[in-house]
C-alpha cells in the first residue's frame, strides 16, 4: 500500500478512538515474553525499538498460523500456486511500484524535546481524547439511568455529545482532505489551530512538517554509490507481479488464478506504536489474484466473503470482526476494504482485499519493456489481467490470536487461572502426556504414548510438580488437550484426556487415542 488509510468521518464507526484498554494490554504483553512466545529483539543490549524475537512457544504458533493460511489458499484451491521471491529486487522495481516516489509518512518534530511524531498520528490522538469524552458521557448518563438508558438514543440527541461529534467530524475531514492533497502545510496547520502539544515536553514549538520515505536502503557490491544502491522490499507484491510470466509459463495455469506468497517486509517506521502491530520487520501472507478486465467486481465480493469466512472458521466471537470500506482508494484501485479486528486498543486492520486493476502489471511493462500479458483462450483476446489481492500481516494475526484467546478467570475455589484459549488447529502443542506420578511404571506408559503421537503432533512431556500446577502451565502457553497417565491405566488401558477450555476430563482408551485426536484436528474439521 503506497497511501495510508484516511480516517472514517462517522464518528461512531470509532476507528481510532476505542478507548485503549492498557491493563489487559500489558497483561498480553507481559505473558507473551513470560512463556517463550516473542522477546524484545537484542534484549541484553537494551533492545532494538519496534523489533522482535520469536521465542519458542511463538514459533510454533507463528508456522502453524502461516501453515493454515497456505493450506486454505493454496493446497485447497486448484487454481493458486504458490512463490517465495527474494527480498532483494532490482531497484527499478520500486521506480515502477511507485514507492520510490509515494511511499512516505508525514513527520514533524518538536523543537523543544527533539522528539519526532507522525503528524497524522497527533491529529487522531487529540480526535481520540475527545472521543473519550463522548464515551465518559455515555457512561455518566448510564450510572443516572440504570436499565432505563437508550444508548443509540442519547447518543443522537444529547447537545454536548453531538458538540463532540462535530468536532470529531470537523477536524477529521480536515486531515482527510490535507492527507489526501499531501498538503504538509495544513497538517501543520491543524496542529497549531488544536493548540496539540507535545505529549514528553508540553511544548508547542513544531518544526514544519516534513515526508519521510519508508523504505530502507542498502548498497550491492563492494563499493557504496548511487549506482549500487538497493531497497529492502517494503512489501511483497511485487516479487510476485514481477514473476507473473515465469508463474504463467510453468504453472500453465488459465485465467482465473492466483499467486500466494508468505515473506519478510521492511518499513522505516519513525513512529512504531502497539506492540507486534506495527513494526520495521514483519511478514505478509498475501495472493494476487490475476483476472479478466470486467470481472473485478464479482472476483472482490467472492474474496471479501471468503476471506472472512476463513478467519471465522478458527471460532472467535464474530464481533470482533468487521469490514471497513475505504473512502481514499490509492491510485492503483477501485476498490478496497479492511477487514479489521478488535485489538484490545480498538479496531484495527488485519487484512487488506484490494481490486488492484492493472496497474502493477501496465506500471512494470513501461519500465521494464517486458510483455506481461495473457492471452485468453476463451474470447481470443490478449490482455493485461486485472489483480485482486488479499494481504494480511502474519505478525498482526499472531496478536489477534493472541487478544482473543488471552482469558482471566475466576475458579469455583477462588482462584485466577490465565488460559490461552488458541484454537486447537493453531495450538503451539497441540497435547501434553502428563504422568500422574513419577513412579510406578506410570512414566514408562506416558513415554510411549508421547513417542507414538509425536510423529503426528507437537507434544509436551511433563512430570514435574503436581498435576494441577502442570494442567496450569499448559493451560498458559495453549495447550488443548492434556493426557494424564494414573493407576486406572495400568488396570484397564485408558487416561483421562483433560480440555483446555471447559476443564472438563473424559477416559479414553490409549488406542483410541490418534483416532480421537485426528478427528479434532484434522483441518476439514476446521475449514471443511
Amino acid at each position: 500500500m503506497l497511501t495510508r488509510k484516511r480516517l472514517s468521518l462517522n464518528p461512531e464507526d470509532s476507528l481510532f478512538f476505542y478507548p485503549m484498554s492498557q491493563d489487559t494490554f500489558k497483561k498480553i504483553t507481559a505473558h507473551a515474553k513470560e512463556y517463550g512466545f516473542i522477546f524484545p529483539s537484542s534484549e541484553i543490549y537494551d533492545g532494538l525499538s519496534a523489533v522482535y524475537d520469536y521465542g519458542p512457544n511463538g514459533t510454533l504458533l507463528k508456522n502453524n498460523i502461516k501453515e493454515y493460511w497456505w493450506k486454505a489458499m493454496v493446497q485447497l484451491h486448484e487454481n493458486i500456486v504458490g512463490l517465495d521471491a527474494a527480498i532483494l529486487m532490482h531497484p527499478k522495481v520500486w521506480k515502477a511500484s511507485g514507492h520510490v516516489d509515494a511511499f512516505h509518512d508525514p513527520l514533524i518534530d518538536n523543537k523543544d524535546s527533539k522528539k519526532r511524531y507522525r503528524a497524522d498520528n497527533l491529529i487522531e490522538d487529540y480526535m481520540a481524547k475527545i472521543q473519550t469524552k463522548i464515551d465518559k458521557e455515555v457512561k455518566k448518563a448510564r450510572k443516572r439511568f440504570g436499565d432505563s438508558f437508550d444508548e443509540e438514543k442519547f447518543l443522537s440527541e444529547s447537545p454536548r455529545v453531538l458538540k463532540y461529534k462535530k468536532q470529531i467530524e470537523q477536524i477529521g475531514d480536515r486531515l482527510n482532505k490535507a492527507l489526501s492533497n499531501n498538503d504538509l502545510e495544513e497538517l501543520k496547520q491543524i496542529i497549531i489551530d488544536l493548540e496539540i502539544a507535545d505529549p514528553v515536553s508540553g511544548s508547542r514549538n513544531w518544526t514544519d512538517v516534513k515526508q519521510f520515505n519508508l523504505m530502507f536502503d542498502t548498497h550491492i557490491g563492494a563499493v557504496s554509490g548511487s549506482s549500487s544502491k538497493i531497497y529492502l522490499r517494503p512489501e511483497t507484491a511485487q516479487g510476485i507481479f514481477v514473476n507473473f510470466s515465469n508463474v504463467l509459463k510453468t504453472s500453465r495455469m488459465k485465467i482465473p488464478f492466483g499467486i500466494a506468497q508468505i515473506g519478510k517486509a521492511f518499513r522505516n517506521e519513525i513512529i512504531a506504536r502497539q506492540f507486534i502491530f506495527r513494526m520495521r520487520e514483519f511478514e505478509q501472507m498475501e495472493m494476487q489474484f490475476f483476472i479478466r478486465p470486467g470481472t473485478e467486481k464479482k472476483w472482490f465480493s467472492y474474496w471479501k466473503e471468503t476471506r472472512l469466512k476463513w478467519h471465522l472458521s478458527l471460532g472467535f466471537d464474530k464481533n470482533l470482526y468487521r469490514f471497513h470500506d475505504h473512502e481514499q482508494l490509492a491510485h492503483y484501485a477501485d476498490a478496497a476494504t479492511d477487514i479489521e479486528f478488535k485489538f484490545p486498543f480498538g479496531f484495527k486492520e488485519l487484512e487488506g482485499i484490494h481490486s488492484r486493476t492493472d496497474f502493477d502489471l501496465k506500471s512494470h511493462e513501461t519500465h521494464s519493456g517486458k510483455k506481461l500479458r495473457y492471452f485468453d483462450p476463451e474470447t481470443k483476446e490478449t490482455y493485461v489481467p486485472y489483480v485482486i489481492e488479499t494481504s494480511i500481516g502474519l505478525d498482526r494475526m499472531f496478536l489477534a490470536v493472541l487478544s482473543a484467546s488471552f482469558t482471566e478467570e475466576k475458579l469455583d475455589d477462588g482462584s485466577t487461572r490465565t488460559v490461552l484459549k488458541i484454537p486447537a488447529i493453531l495450538a503451539p502443542v497441540k497435547v501434553a502426556v502428563l504422568p500422574l506420578v513419577k513412579k510406578d511404571g506410570l512414566p514408562e506408559i506416558a513415554r510411549e504414548i508421547f513417542n507414538e503421537l509425536k510423529w503426528d503432533y507437537m507434544i509436551n512431556y511433563d512430570e514435574k510438580d503436581a498435576i494441577g500446577r502442570r494442567y496450569r502451565r499448559q493451560d498458559a502457553i495453549g495447550t488443548p488437550y492434556a493426557i494424564t497417565v494414573d493407576h486406572q491405566t495400568k488396570e484397564d488401558g485408558t487416561v483421562t484426556l483433560r480440555y483446555r477450555d471447559s476443564m472438563k476430563q473424559e477416559r479414553i482408551r490409549i488406542t483410541d487415542l490418534k483416532k480421537e485426536l485426528n478427528r479434532k484436528l484434522h483441518l476439514r474439521t476446521w475449514l471443511g
